[in-house]
């Protein structure tokens, strides 16, 4: 036990060293990614009969006419000290209209990975341990169509259902009057159910099939074998398995969590959520490159330290990984 510490310090500092290339890679991706898509940054602003004067004053303000080498780490050099720059569309600043967004969407995103992980743990748990039987079968097909339905979709149908056709739940936004204020009272979480719900499909498929998977993997080892043969009960014996299959359903788990991350744009366009799809998708639409940049570099920023986490918990419930 005493050597463990030093041990586990020393993994999650090779970990920390590893993100940091991982984090310049990401945000020379991301900048030049923006870059190189067809389109004019100033369009939006820039009256049709803008003279050639002011689309040169315009882009020395906002620095597009610079090269590309000196507008990344003029940009890079600004976002490590929390200057994303200012949106061309509004004017305002980019970091508080992101880091508004990324607070909405965090609210979405975990809500849905803990929908999708608990459903997800129990089907899948439970068809691992009934394998082949009528259970498993049942809770691999609910496993299936969660992965294959789309999300889009599948928001539209529930809109249609409970908003339209039953009136239970309210159709878009994140609060009444169109607020983007996130407030944890019962009148914001109305809006909060449809949007996870929908959200939550994919993740709880994918999440059933591999615990299914660990689960009839893991009962059929020597171990398992050995404890009922010692006497331990079937509670026992489930204790164990679970132990051994949490930290690869921990990882799928985060692995998930950074999708909806990323991933939600046509979700919160669905139901009109503000979070940082919503903010992407105008941002693409109206060609706001300070404002896609900033929204890009903090979701991949949130990915690579969200997979960090993931590591140092998996590493904590499985020691032997430290080794590796």
């Amino acid at each position: 036990m005493q050597q463990a510490n030093p041990i586990m310090l020393s993994f999650i500092l090779r970990r920390v060293l590893y993100t940091v290339p991982i984090m310049l890679g990401v945000s020379l991706v991301c900048f030049a990614l923006v870059h190189i898509s067809p389109g004019d940054p100033l369009v939006s602003i820039l009256p049709p009969d803008a003279s050639v004067e002011l689309q040169e004053q315009m882009m020395a303000i906002y620095g597009f006419d610079k090269s590309y080498p000196e507008q990344f780490l003029r940009w890079l050099g600004l976002a490590l000290q929390g200057d994303l720059g200012n949106s061309i569309a509004s004017g305002r600043p980019v970091a508080s209209e992101v880091l508004n967004a990324v607070g909405n969407t965090l609210v979405l995103a975990v809500t849905a990975t803990i929908i999708g992980f608990t459903l997800g743990g129990l089907f899948g748990f439970v068809a691992g341990y009934f394998r082949d039987s009528w259970i498993d079968k049942l809770a691999t097909a609910i496993s299936v169509v969660g992965v294959s339905v789309p999300h889009y979709w599948l928001g539209m149908v529930m809109v249609i259902i409970f908003s339209v056709e039953l009136r239970w739940l309210p159709a878009t936004g994140a609060g009444p009057g169109g607020s983007s204020q996130w407030v944890w009272d019962w009148e914001h979480m109305q809006y909060l159910i449809l949007p996870a719900v929908t959200m939550s499909v994919i993740p709880m498929g994918i999440v059933a099939r591999t615990v299914r998977a660990l689960v009839a993997d893991i009962l059929q080892q020597e171990f398992v074998s050995g404890l009922r043969a010692k006497g331990l009960l079937d509670r026992g014996v489930l204790a164990h398995v679970i132990k051994n299959a949490a930290p690869t359903a921990l990882a799928v788990m985060g692995l998930q969590l950074g999708y909806l991350l990323g991933g939600s744009i046509l979700i919160e366009t669905v139901f009109s959520w503000p979070g940082t799809g919503f903010l992407l998708g105008q941002a693409i639409f109206q060609r706001d490159l300070p404002l896609l940049q900033g929204t890009i570099l903090v979701l991949a920023m949130f990915f690579v330290i969200l997979n960090l986490l993931v590591d140092v918990a998996q590493t904590s419930l499985d020691p032997r990984l430290q080794r590796g």
